[in-house]
């Protein structure tokens, strides 16, 4: 016989199970057993699965996109190749519809109308409601890269979204800075090192990890950003950014940004570039020649420089007003008659006071409380209706979060949490009497561990998993029961 591995005790092992639970508790924080399309159209995590709906090899080919709720991801995908889109809006889940009846997938979430058991759900009808962009081909920005995080540095933006795709807009697509600038996309990246970008795919680093926390099977719990556990040199990297391209608004000054694209498509809003609640704009194409980069003179400046602008927009307004004309007459702004932020009269609308709009193709920026300065007047508002993300902050569905995280041991499920907090709901649950019963039982047993063990740590054998199924076969009385069984079975 073979000697056997050295074991670890019980109580490294009961760490060590704990320490992996609650990594994939940290990965996964959200319940993954519910699909969000019976809930209809939500602004949710959506994941795009390249394995079921392989991006097409040249535009000849047909593609149809399909996108997954945080939960289908997990349940349904989850040895598939994911990448990770963040929030759509008003978006339903595709798993197990008809946009995924080619895939060999079935959604093991929902209920299958023909069985009326859960799962093997296969094509639904899809919701036609749904858009869809390049980012379900795992492709980004204007430059249409797929994205790669092990070799992309910097952080990526995403629009907030005017328009489809289809539409002319982007599709709350997200984008490098240097892209929204014209600048040459290589300029900015430097390294092919691991980087802290905004995007992230789901690795298959993740799933190994996830996997061996839960021992291989799928418990409650939920993943928008996998992370494995990092290293210290892997946290540098993480934590390692690109400067900005010189011009381009520091990340403290905005909260929101629209893409030229999609500001194309809603040419009224340009209006608003430079008002309060919205940064200068950002040409879409470089026009003056500046140390070999086409770049707008008046946003040729450092980040320290765009940062102090922002506390001296209202004083600055005047000294713009005086400034030489010597941006292109492409994004020469004009201003109206009255350049104030607040209405000539009483009876006046906002935007009588706006400026001219800015010619050529443009990004805005805007700050958190852009709303409050929007004009709302009869003329105004049906713009803002057509986008209700501009008339107030969108709220975005997430998942119930995983019940060993926000339970106490006695509201916890016998069939969640880790194996110490199961046997502790077990106990919880019990009679007074049996549980007091049940705690001696332990003891006793315990005892009889421990004397079985003094021999090897007083020795510094270390215990293979032989002894221990003998000692404990030994303590149930396998042998003895075993003999009886025998001979009750040879008189009868």
């Amino acid at each position: 016989m073979e000697p056997s591995e050295p074991s670890q005790t019980a109580s490294d092992y009961i760490t060590s199970q704990l320490r992996l639970e609650a990594d994939a508790r940290e990965a996964l924080p959200y319940q993954f057993d519910t699909c969000t399309k019976p809930l209809g159209p939500l602004r949710q995590l959506v994941f795009a699965c390249l394995t079921c709906s392989p991006p097409p090899a040249s535009i000849h080919q047909q593609f149809t996109p399909a996108g997954l709720c945080y939960s289908c991801s997990i349940s349904c995908h989850g040895e598939h190749n994911l990448v990770e889109l963040f929030t759509k809006r008003d978006f339903v889940c595709d798993c197990g519809t008809s946009r995924m009846a080619n895939s060999g997938t079935s959604c093991s979430l929902r209920v299958n109308a023909e069985t009326g058991r859960k799962g093997g759900v296969v094509g639904e009808e899809a919701r036609v409601g749904n858009t869809y962009n390049q980012n379900y081909q795992g492709k980004f920005c204007g430059c249409g890269e797929e994205y790669d995080p092990e070799k992309e540095k910097g952080t990526m933006f995403q629009c907030l979204g005017l328009a489809t795709e289809e539409n002319g807009g982007c599709g709350e697509d997200w984008w490098h800075p240097e892209c929204l600038m014209g600048l040459p996309r290589q300029q900015h990246v430097k390294s092919a090192e691991p980087a802290n970008a905004v995007l992230e795919t789901v690795k298959e680093e993740d799933e190994a990890a996830i996997e061996e926390a839960t021992n291989g099977t799928v418990t409650n719990g939920e993943a928008v950003n996998i992370e494995v556990p990092r290293t210290e040199t892997d946290e540098a990297h993480h934590h390692e950014e690109l400067p900005l391209p010189d011009g381009f608004p520091a990340e403290d000054d905005f909260d929101h940004m629209i893409c030229y694209k999609c500001v194309e498509t809603q040419p009224w809003i340009k209006q608003y570039a430079r008002t309060e609640g919205f940064l200068p704009a950002l040409p879409a194409h470089a026009n003056l020649e500046v140390s070999g980069v086409a770049v707008p003179a008046h946003l040729n400046g450092s980040t320290s420089d765009i940062k102090k602008r922002k506390a001296e927009d209202d004083l600055d307004d005047e000294a713009d007003a005086k400034r030489s004309r010597s941006e292109a007459e492409s994004f020469e702004v004009t201003p109206s008659t009255s350049a104030s932020s607040e209405p000539v009269n009483g009876t006046s609308p906002r935007h009588a006071s706006l400026p001219q709009a800015p010619t050529g193709q443009l990004s805005l920026f805007l700050k958190d409380d852009f709303r409050t300065h929007l004009c709302r007047c009869a003329t105004c508002f049906p713009h803002l209706a057509a986008h209700p993300q501009l008339l107030e902050d969108e709220d975005s569905y997430e998942p119930p979060v995983s019940e060993s995280d926000h339970q106490s041991a006695a509201g916890r499920s016998v069939n969640s949490g880790s194996i110490l907090e199961r046997g502790e709901a077990a106990l919880s649950g019990m009679d007074r009497v049996k549980a007091i019963e049940g705690v001696m039982a332990y003891n006793h047993v315990r005892d009889k561990v421990k004397d079985f063990l003094k021999p090897f740590a007083e020795s510094g054998q270390a215990v293979g998993a032989e002894d221990i199924k003998a000692y404990f076969a030994k303590l149930r009385g396998d042998e003895m029961a075993l003999r009886e069984a025998a001979m009750g079975a040879g008189g009868s």
